[in-house]
């Protein structure tokens, strides 16, 4: 896709909560496709059943996402010290003079932790990044891969999955990488997971609550 036309609004349509049973629906779906999922009432117990998930002392790589921002996960992983954390140590690194150190650390860490744009109620996950650097961890490098997920994004089927991250994270995203960066977003690469083939390599946190993009 291209840059993103700066007039263009989030539609609103994508931030309406799923209901109890839809949420329960798409977790089955996920759970069939070999992606273990946990349902959370709010924000304070989805955070406790993230740490649940994640031994003190292990390699933590947290993406970059409103949604753990939101919940504290980025200080209990990256500042705690209960944990080895990744983020801080690429942030130490020159990306002109030690680019290839950068790229190992986030794609082969034993844990990462984020979120994405939208699961289908058949149990399809999608992320969409600019650039990409969370996709190959996501997919196959990280051991572990823990996402955490507001009920407002779950959706029909693949073609509003795609409409969602188009018409509403996109520009949020754009805004956010504009005022950080100054520069536009686009959706440069998109991930959909079908299916999970590794028991318990991936685990989804689906909570009840407006959370990220």
């Amino acid at each position: 896709m291209l840059d993103i036309d700066a007039t263009l609004t989030p539609n609103k349509e994508f931030t309406r909560l799923a209901d109890d049973e839809r949420i329960k629906r798409t977790a089955r779906a996920l759970e069939a496709n070999g992606m273990h999922t946990l349902i959370a009432e709010n924000g304070d117990e989805a955070k406790k059943m993230v740490l649940g998930l994640v031994p003190q002392g292990a390699e933590v790589y947290t993406n970059q996402s409103k949604t753990l921002e939101k919940l504290g996960l980025f200080d209990e992983f990256d500042k705690s010290g209960h944990y080895q954390a990744v983020r801080p140590m690429v942030m130490s690194l020159d990306r002109k003079t030690q680019g290839d150190q950068i790229r190992k650390l986030r794609s082969i860490p034993e844990y990462i932790i984020g979120s994405v744009h939208a699961i289908t109620e058949d149990g399809k996950v999608l992320v969409s990044s600019f650039g990409g650097s969370q996709l190959a961890p996501y997919a196959a490098g990280a051991a572990k891969v823990i996402w955490v997920v507001g009920a407002q994004k779950l959706v029909g089927n693949l073609d509003d999955g795609f409409r969602r991250i188009e018409e509403y994270s996109l520009p949020l995203e754009d805004e956010r990488l504009l005022k950080a960066m100054g520069i536009h977003s686009a959706v440069g690469k998109t991930l959909i997971v079908n299916r999970e083939v590794a028991p318990g390599r991936i685990t989804i946190v689906l909570v009840k609550e407006e959370l990220g993009f």
